[in-house]
């Protein structure tokens, strides 16, 4: 058995009895996005430190455990806390999450993050609809023998986002008055934030938003045939942008201000799916 293979199977078989329900949904929460958990129906929860081989987050923000409960009538299993590679972990462990709940059963990855906007447009506290992405520097989850039993050896990438989903994003944002930006997410590894030189780059190429994670999540979902949307906090200007230093506070002091409205869109959203 292929060891990517068998890391996934072993720590599903070590949960699965605490598991509560079939999940329809996987929600990846982004840094200072966690407490989007508490307004849940909540059934279970498994910290990432009680299963057997599991990355654990090392990140301010990001408090690390799987969170099953109900949004509406909509089971879903949340990641409070996600885990990134600038922490140290190989690749498949940063996706080993997303692979984990695609065997517990859902069918839909909802990936949210925190970014530094790159479009001029935007502003902090702005939410943008994630159309696209572009990968920079982060090694592709699927480098190494293909993992049959996940997918094909080589992906279609045309559709990551699933636009009816999309769509349905958009009419949530629309019920609710609630402002969304659309555009191309780029990840980087990270930990340092991208330099102006690089925001430049990145702005030449097309990209919107910028951050630390997503991109390899998405990889892994549409290898495995899940349908993926996403959606990012822009927490910052992007370096360059503006005079004043990133730092990590003002991601999650962005985030805590966005909070009411990005709970309100997350909710609405995951009714509707």
């Amino acid at each position: 058995m292929n060891q990517i293979y068998k890391k996934v199977v072993d720590c599903y078989e070590s949960i699965k009895e605490r598991i509560p329900f079939q999940p329809k949904v996987a929600l990846v929460l982004g840094s200072g996005l966690g407490n989007y958990a508490d307004s849940m129906d909540v059934k279970a929860e498994i910290s990432y430190s009680e299963i057997k081989d599991f990355p654990v987050s090392t990140v301010p923000g990001h408090a690390g455990k799987f969170i099953f409960g109900y949004v509406g009538e909509v089971p879903v299993v949340c990641m409070k806390g996600r885990v990134h590679y600038y922490e140290g972990y190989p690749i498949s462990d940063v996706v080993l999450p997303t692979r984990l709940m695609k065997m517990m059963g859902a069918g839909i990855l909802f990936l949210t993050n925190a970014s530094g906007g790159i479009n001029t447009s935007f502003g902090a506290g702005d939410f943008m609809l994630i159309r696209d992405h572009i990968s920079c520097f982060a090694p592709n989850p699927l480098i190494g023998q293909n993992v049959d039993e996940f997918g094909v050896r080589f992906p279609d990438m045309s559709t990551v986002y699933d636009r009816e989903l999309q769509d349905k994003i958009r009419k949530a944002a629309k019920d609710n008055e609630i402002n969304l930006k659309e555009g191309i997410y780029a990840q980087l590894t990270g930990p340092s934030f991208e330099s102006p030189a690089e925001i430049r780059m990145l702005r030449t190429l097309g990209a919107d938003a910028v951050g630390m994670s997503t991109v390899v999540e998405a990889i892994t979902a549409n290898h495995m045939g899940m349908r993926i949307c996403g959606i990012s906090c822009v927490s910052n200007l992007a370096a360059g942008l503006s005079d004043s230093p990133l730092t990590h506070e003002e991601v999650q002091e962005a985030a805590d201000k966005a909070a009411p409205l990005f709970k309100k869109l997350i909710t609405e959203s995951i009714v509707s799916f």
